[in-house]
C-alpha cells in the first residue's frame, strides 16, 4: 500500500508545506454536487444591515467584509464568468440575510437582493433553487439542514471563508477527502467509549470520558450528490459521534484568553473553574449554565481527517488530522436529540465547537486519545499527532472492521 505524500512525517509535522492546486470553483462544485446540469444555484451572505450593504453591491471592496467579498469575487463572479455555463447551471443570484450572532442559530426569514428588495427565504429562495451556497460569518449548517429536508434543495455552508481556506481547504480534491474520511470512519465506528487525557502546563492530567454506545461513526466528507436533500459543510473532513453520555473534566480556553476547567456530569458541563485569567469570564459562563443548562450539554465529538494549514477559522482547523473537538448545544443536524426548542432562549440554541489544537490551545496538550471497543483499545492521538493506527487507516493499511 502506497502512503499518500500528504501523510509523510514531514508534511504531518509541517502541514503548511503541503502543496495544493489553485482554487477552481468549477472543479469544486462539480466534485461536491455532481451532476449539476439543470440546477438553479444561488449564494447567501450575511450583514448586520443587509438592506444597506446588499443594494447595488455596496459591500464590494469594503475591508470589514472579507468573507462577503470572497463570496462575491470567487463564487458570484466565478459563476457568471463561465462556471454556470460550463456546468449547465442557471441562476447565480446573490442574497443577504441578517447576522445571526451565533453558530447554527436559525436564520430570520427576511433576505435582500441587489436591488434592495426584501424577499422571503421560505417563499422566494428555498423552493426556487436546487443548490444554495451559504458563505457567512456564522455557521448556518443546522438551520439549512432542517430547511433542505422541507424544500428539497442541496447546498454547502462555508462560513469564515478567508484566503487560507480558499487556497487549501477549498482547493483540495473532495473525492479524495471523502475517501479518506470513509477510511477513518470505518476504523473508528461502533466504539463503546473514548477517553481523552489533557495535560496542563503544570503537568496535571484531566481526563474526559465519553460514552458512544457502539454507534455508527458519521462523517463530514464534502460530497453532496444525488437527488436527496443535503448540506455539505466545507471545508469538510472529519469523523464524528453524538455522545450518549460523558463525565470527567476538560480544559477550556475562552475568547479573552481565560483558561478554565469544565466539570462534566451525565453529559452536561455543570461548572467552570478558573485556571488563569478573568474570574468574571468564568462567572458569566457559570451563570449561563445555571440559567439554561442545555447550553452545557455535549452534542458532538469530532476528529479531523485532513492535512491542512492553520487558517485561524475553526471550520477548517477542526478538520486537521491530529486535532479533536467537542461541541455543546444543538446537535439535531448531526442526528442528535438536542433541538432549538429545548433551550430557554432562542439565542442560546447554538452549536458551539470547542477545538483542541496546538495553535488554538497552546496552554494545554492533548496527551492521548483512546478509543475503546469490547475487545480492544486503540490510541488515536498522542501530543496532537495522529497515531500509527489512524495513519494506517487513512493510507488503507488497516483491514475494514
Amino acid at each position: 500500500m502506497i502512503q499518500p505524500s500528504y501523510l509523510s512525517e514531514e508534511i504531518l509535522l509541517n502541514p503548511e508545506r503541503r502543496e495544493f492546486p489553485n482554487f477552481d470553483l468549477s472543479r469544486l462544485l462539480d466534485t461536491v454536487f455532481s451532476p449539476t446540469a439543470g440546477c438553479r444555484v444561488c449564494i447567501l451572505i450575511d450583514f448586520e444591515d443587509p438592506q444597506k450593504w446588499m443594494k447595488d453591491y455596496s459591500f464590494v471592496g469594503e475591508n470589514q467584509f472579507e468573507i462577503q467579498n470572497n463570496a462575491y469575487q470567487y463564487f458570484y463572479r466565478g459563476l457568471h464568468d463561465g462556471v454556470m455555463s460550463e456546468l449547465g447551471m442557471s441562476g447565480g443570484d446573490i442574497f443577504a440575510y441578517r447576522y445571526t450572532y451565533g453558530s447554527n442559530l436559525d436564520l430570520s426569514d427576511e433576505v435582500w437582493n441587489v436591488e434592495g428588495t426584501c424577499l422571503s427565504l421560505e417563499k422566494d429562495i428555498y423552493p426556487h433553487y436546487d443548490i444554495i451556497l451559504c458563505i457567512s460569518t456564522w455557521s448556518a449548517t443546522a438551520p439549512l439542514t432542517e430547511k433542505c429536508k422541507i424544500h428539497g434543495f442541496r447546498g454547502a455552508t462555508m462560513h469564515g471563508m478567508n484566503d487560507v481556506i480558499l487556497s487549501s481547504g477549498l482547493a483540495v480534491d473532495y473525492q479524495e477527502v471523502s475517501d479518506d474520511a470513509e477510511k477513518m470512519r470505518q476504523a473508528l465506528t461502533r466504539a463503546n467509549e473514548v477517553e481523552i487525557d489533557f495535560e496542563l502546563e503544570d503537568g496535571k492530567i484531566l481526563t474526559a470520558w465519553l460514552g458512544l454506545g457502539g454507534q455508527e461513526a458519521q462523517k463530514s466528507h464534502g460530497l453532496c450528490r444525488g437527488n436527496q436533500p443535503d448540506i455539505a459543510n466545507l471545508p469538510a473532513g472529519e469523523v464524528y459521534f453524538v455522545p450518549q453520555d460523558a463525565r470527567g473534566q476538560f480544559p477550556m480556553k475562552y475568547e479573552d484568553g481565560t483558561l478554565g476547567v469544565l466539570d462534566v456530569v451525565n453529559r452536561d458541563v455543570v461548572r467552570s473553574t478558573l485556571i488563569e485569567g478573568n474570574q468574571e469570564t468564568i462567572d458569566a459562563h457559570n451563570q449561563r449554565l445555571k440559567d439554561d443548562p442545555m447550553t452545557g450539554t455535549l452534542g458532538e465529538l469530532g476528529f479531523g481527517t485532513q492535512v491542512l494549514p492553520v487558517s485561524y477559522q475553526d471550520i477548517q482547523d477542526e478538520k486537521v488530522l491530529g486535532t479533536c473537538h467537542l461541541a455543546t448545544g444543538r446537535d439535531d443536524h448531526l442526528g442528535g436529540d438536542i433541538v432549538p426548542g429545548m433551550f430557554k432562549k432562542h439565542e442560546n440554541s447554538t452549536h458551539d465547537d470547542i477545538l483542541f489544537a496546538p495553535h488554538k490551545t497552546p496552554n494545554f496538550n492533548v496527551k492521548e486519545v483512546r478509543m475503546i471497543w469490547d475487545d480492544r483499545t486503540e490510541v488515536l492521538i498522542q501530543d496532537f499527532k495522529p497515531s500509527s493506527y489512524v495513519i494506517g487507516a487513512i493510507s488503507g493499511a488497516l483491514a475494514t472492521i
